[in-house]
């Protein structure tokens, strides 16, 4: 069913964007549950098989009901306004921690209703028996998942998220809401002030809210693909995840013929330039990775770009190349997973 959030005048100016760590930590525990559906993960997936094995995910797994229903609001808070820094996942799991243990008690009962027998089983009546340690353990087993499944991709992920938001704020000063909604899922659609979200992850009913003065955080996410989320009741701001550019390709690695291939079609230099950019990245910074020239890769730069293979942009007091779409299909050509 979908949800439909009715935007005020103030909202359209509330209207913010931000990623989160803690945000993927609870995208990739919930692929884990749901490893069939997500085959653009299944790289990842080979890859960390072991890791998992050394966690205990029933917790977590328990508030996060498989054919919609609510997840606790409070595992993953919306990221609060920070100036354009992205959100710490220290700071992130004290805001979880520091959770009002009523505010947890309540959104525990909501989540555990949604899966039949969840709330009479031991794991259930312990965390609504004392919320207090509840929220605790939980914060706890969610830091180790960090550790064990995002860590060590946490690089990588954020280059992507970042390029995303990047994108997104061009298109929004291009042409407005009207313009980003149109391209951010097709699940989402805009008319007349309402974003509606048309069968969105963890989604109980059909809903309306009127978001009276506190706009709506739009967050790019590599795991929440390929569906898009939306929730945040009150106390929280309402949020809208959707899945950030570039994830298809996101596990993928040329061949070596690929790379060849590559290397005759724009010369040595230009190619390893290109294969360099898995995230925004500045001249001098490509230079020390690839141990050549600052003058030369700038030069190589120019031409990727004004060949429709890179974009720029400037900020603060650098300026920042990524991938277009037609540089990652041809970089990706050929290409197999990783893992």
């Amino acid at each position: 069913m979908p949800v439909h959030l009715r935007f005020g005048t103030d909202d359209l100016l509330r209207c913010r964007f931000a990623f989160s760590p803690l945000c993927e930590t609870h995208g990739a525990v919930r692929t884990l549950r749901r490893a069939d559906a997500h085959a653009c993960h299944l790289p990842w997936l080979r890859r960390i098989h072991s890791a998992v094995r050394e966690l205990d995910l029933s917790p977590l797994w328990l508030l996060m009901p498989r054919h919609g229903g609510y997840t606790p609001d409070f595992l993953s808070p919306p990221a609060p306004e920070s100036g354009g820094a992205p959100a710490d996942i220290a700071d992130e799991l004290e805001r979880v921690r520091g959770t009002d243990p009523s505010l947890v008690g309540a959104e525990l009962r909501r989540s555990l209703a949604c899966t039949p027998g969840a709330a009479a089983s031991a794991a259930g009546r312990a965390m609504l028996d004392d919320p207090a340690r509840a929220v605790r353990e939980l914060a706890d087993l969610t830091e180790r998942a960090w550790h064990a499944l995002i860590a060590p991709d946490w690089s990588r992920l954020r280059s992507l998220l970042e390029a995303d938001i990047a994108h997104r704020a061009q298109q929004l000063a291009e042409g407005g809401l009207e313009r980003l909604f149109a391209d951010l899922h097709p699940r989402l659609s805009w008319s007349r002030g309402t974003l509606s979200v048309r069968g969105g992850v963890g989604q109980e009913a059909q809903q309306v809210q009127e978001l009276r003065g506190r706009g709506v955080l739009l967050t790019p996410s590599v795991f929440v693909w390929p569906d898009v989320a939306s929730g945040f009741s009150p106390p929280w701001q309402p949020a809208v995840l959707y899945p950030a550019r570039g994830v298809g390709n996101l596990w993928q690695r040329p061949t070596a013929g690929a790379e060849q291939a590559l290397s005759r079609l724009l010369g040595a230099n230009r190619a390893a330039v290109l294969g360099a950019l898995d995230g925004p990245a500045s001249t001098t910074a490509l230079a020390a990775r690839l141990g050549l020239a600052p003058s030369s890769v700038s030069a190589h730069l120019t031409s990727l770009r004004d060949a429709g293979l890179l974009t720029s942009r400037r900020v603060r007091h650098q300026v920042l190349y990524e991938r277009t779409a037609l540089g990652i299909a041809l970089l990706s050509g050929g290409a197999e997973p990783e893992g």
